[in-house]
């Protein structure tokens, strides 16, 4: 066992061996040095030792430098597929607008993308493609057919019809489309045939690889990274799909923040956020531009001087619609004498001194083209009846139009009453403090060859949802605002018009009390571009303060595109053809040097639609709307619609190739819109729609089988409409409802 050494001895043995505290740390400081140290050399000394110190036993030690900064982050904006994201159900079109609301406005940050410093994205860009479809890009949609017919019909049709005049040049291809069992009907070219794997079941986006893809649409994949299912609105318990148009461009009105903050509770009745502002009735009298735009004949009331009423009389004696032909004018000398002053108003009466009529008339044929009056119904506000009439045209009856108007030649066997003698009492009924109300009056005003300048029509009061020229059915607002069923056929009854003339009359007394508002696309929610103006730019993205303050926006469309939603937007720019579109889009982005239309600088929003391809595959039927010297050679030549051109190929004047060539034009559109794009511009493109033909067809068998059914027996109907139709209308409906979508960022 040893013992303790004593100091003394220690000294002895170790006297120069002797350390303070400083060689200490110097020591340990070597050694850890040494040990990092490449190929365990000694580590230098720190500069900054303390060397004036022959012991060595003090020394300044300082800490290791501190965390190295993060590198800078790249900022540039960026939208992407995010791997982690739980999808629950399919991307809506609502989801693409709340993101041009997110990058530009007050939207809430999307869940379906990531989007990356998106406080720099400066624009947006958004292009609606009907005609491009989900099937084009999995191999369902043969491109290299002239109709653009799914894939198995045409590699049926092939086997069947062998040298079909259609399917010629089928030799001199690579590659045939697929049949339905997944053979081809050229098996040496099934290796060849491109098709994108695309899940119908997933709501997940399929990733773009060019060489997945169909020739036309690879430059896709140098734009987009992946291909989304995006599905329109609509209604699944009807089977119906509503505007895709609208979806982007109306958007839903959102709380302020006094409402917010005084969290009160508002009716769910029209919008969630709905709050009644009674209106006198006066408010809601058509303006001469909209009685004139409705085919409506105005009154010499609008015209003040003596040469602007003969100028109007001269236009309606060339149109037929003089005093000599038999029409008359109310006794209204000028619009300001049907103005009631304050004093003589009763407070608080939404009627403003008023008198107001509810009217609705039947008419039936007396030639092709001329419908003639037969019934005359008109109540008063409260509802009760002040004229109801039947009337014998002076012309020879050829159609009664008893499903619709309920008249037949029994009622009119005994009526001596003629349309002179009608428009004697309404002249008598109707002065200069008198309203009438009704639903498409311009009709039941040239039957009865009456002018009257008070019109408030319910027609224009309840806008259409995709906008005019449309117009909704009395029947569906009555349904839609009065929790009414009218005209519900009553056998061979038809239409009832006392019934259709109160309907009217209520739809109107709600509108007094609820505001102008109500029933417009305003009232649940309002132009995405309307929304865009209240946000104000941020100071980095200002060119001109003076002009700059709030975002813009522009809508680039065929024909007149300030109709519907896009009459809020800054700037609109009509087009004949999908070229045009291009440099509207690009104008649009880039501004005018001058300022002529587009601010310098450009817009801040952009929406534009594509529709060579629509028309080529028979998606639309507006044909007045096809330039066919702009389309290219798919179009048929003698402007007919499209769509009665598929049913019969041989009566096509294209060739097979024109949906490729046509889908290769509006992809290079796109692309080339891609290119002229300033930096940190977000583009998103929908299709809208999947293809909506066979929807289109059953709900018109549907509708048919429906008129007929009321005044037909069973086995005399034309159409039949049992579980198998309604099944397949469902089928169509669900199809319809998808499209594609692509979105990345300049």
């Amino acid at each position: 066992m040893g013992r303790k050494r004593s100091r003394q001895e220690f000294a002895q043995d170790g006297q120069d061996q002797r350390m303070g505290m400083g060689s200490t740390l110097s020591l340990l400081k070597t050694t850890k040095a040494a040990s990092n140290s490449p190929e365990g050399t000694p580590a230098e000394r720190p500069k900054d030792a303390c060397d004036d110190d022959p012991g060595g036993e003090w020394e300044t030690v300082h800490r290791q430098n501190k965390k190295q900064k993060k590198k800078k982050e790249d900022s540039y904006p960026a939208i992407t597929h995010a791997s982690h994201a739980r999808l629950q159900s399919f991307v809506k079109i609502g989801d693409l607008q709340n993101l041009v609301l997110y990058l530009l406005a007050d939207g809430n940050a999307p869940q379906w993308v990531a989007v990356r410093h998106h406080g720099h994205i400066r624009k947006a860009v958004v292009l609606m493609v009907p005609g491009l479809e989900m099937d084009m890009f999995n191999g369902k949609i043969d491109l290299l057919d002239a109709l653009g017919r799914p894939a198995e019909a045409v590699a049926a049709s092939v086997s069947t019809a062998g040298e079909s005049e259609l399917f010629a040049s089928a030799q001199s291809r690579e590659r045939v489309a697929p049949m339905a069992n997944g053979e081809s009907a050229n098996p040496a070219a099934q290796s060849d045939i491109k098709r994108l794997k695309i899940s119908p079941d997933d709501y997940y986006p399929t990733k773009l690889v060019p060489e997945e893809l169909p020739e036309p649409l690879k430059p896709l994949a140098n734009v987009f990274s992946h291909f989304w299912p995006i599905k329109t609105p609509g209604d699944d318990k009807y089977a119906r799909m509503h505007s895709p148009l609208q979806a982007m461009l109306t958007a839903p009105l959102v709380k302020s923040k006094e409402e917010k903050r005084s969290k009160e509770l508002l009716p769910p009745l029209e919008g969630k956020h709905w709050q009644n502002k009674r209106t006198p009735v006066t408010a809601f009298l058509a303006t001469p531009q909209e009685l004139a735009e409705n085919g409506y004949t105005l009154h010499p009331a609008y015209f003040g001087t003596s040469e602007e009423k003969e100028l109007q009389f001269a236009r309606r004696s060339e149109i037929g619609q003089a005093i000599g032909n038999g029409w008359v004018d109310t006794k209204v000398s000028t619009i300001e004498s049907g103005i009631v002053p304050d004093e003589q108003v009763e407070q608080g009466s939404v009627l403003s001194g008023r008198r107001v009529y509810a009217m609705d008339c039947e008419m039936c044929k007396t030639s092709p083209d001329v419908f003639s009056l037969t019934r005359v119904s008109i109540v008063s506000w409260d509802g009760s009846l002040v004229l109801d009439e039947l009337v014998k045209p002076a012309e020879p009856i050829i159609d009664y139009l008893t499903p619709y108007s309920g008249i037949t030649e029994a009622m009119l066997a005994s009526v001596t009453v003629t349309l002179p003698d009608i428009q004697a009492k309404l002249v008598e009924l109707l002065d200069e403090k008198s309203i009438l109300i009704g639903h498409s009056l311009d009709s039941d005003m040239r039957a009865l060859q009456l002018a009257h300048p008070f019109i408030i029509d319910t027609a224009l009061l309840f806008p259409h949802p995709r906008g005019p020229p449309l117009k909704s059915s009395l029947k569906w607002l009555a349904q839609k605002y009065l929790q009414r069923e009218i005209q519900k056929g009553h056998g061979s009854k038809g239409h009832d018009s006392i019934e259709d003339a109160r309907a009217c009359l209520d739809l109107v007394k709600q509108k007094c009390e609820k505001g102008k508002a109500w029933g417009t696309s305003e009232a649940s929610g309002e132009s995405i571009f309307k929304r865009l103006s209240r946000t104000e730019r941020p100071k980095a993205q200002k060119i001109n303060s003076a002009h700059d303050e709030h975002r813009t926006g522009a809508v680039v469309d065929w024909g007149d595109p300030q109709r519907g939603s896009g009459g809020a937007a800054t700037v609109a720019i009509g087009c004949d053809n999908d070229d045009q579109v291009v440099e509207g889009v690009v104008r649009a982005v880039c501004g005018d040097a001058d300022g002529s239309l587009v601010p310098p600088g450009g817009v801040d929003f952009v929406w534009a639609r594509f529709r060579e391809l629509e028309v080529l595959r028979g998606w639309c039927n507006r044909t007045k709307i096809i330039d066919t010297a702009e389309l290219p050679t798919a179009a048929p030549s003698n402007g007919s619609d499209p769509a009665s051109s598929e049913s019969d190929p041989t009566t096509c004047s294209t060739t097979n190739a024109s949906l490729s060539a046509t889908l290769n034009r509006t992809i290079s559109h796109i692309t080339a819109i891609h290119t002229a794009l300033p930096p940190c511009t977000a583009l998103i493109v929908y299709s809208g729609s999947g293809d909506p033909r066979e929807l289109s067809r059953l709900q018109g068998v549907q509708t048919q089988f429906k008129q007929e059914y009321k005044v037909k027996k069973w086995d005399e109907l034309s159409v039949q409409w049992t579980d198998v139709e309604e099944q397949a209308l469902k089928k169509a409906a669900a199809k319809a409802r998808l499209g594609c979508g692509f979105v990345t960022v300049r």
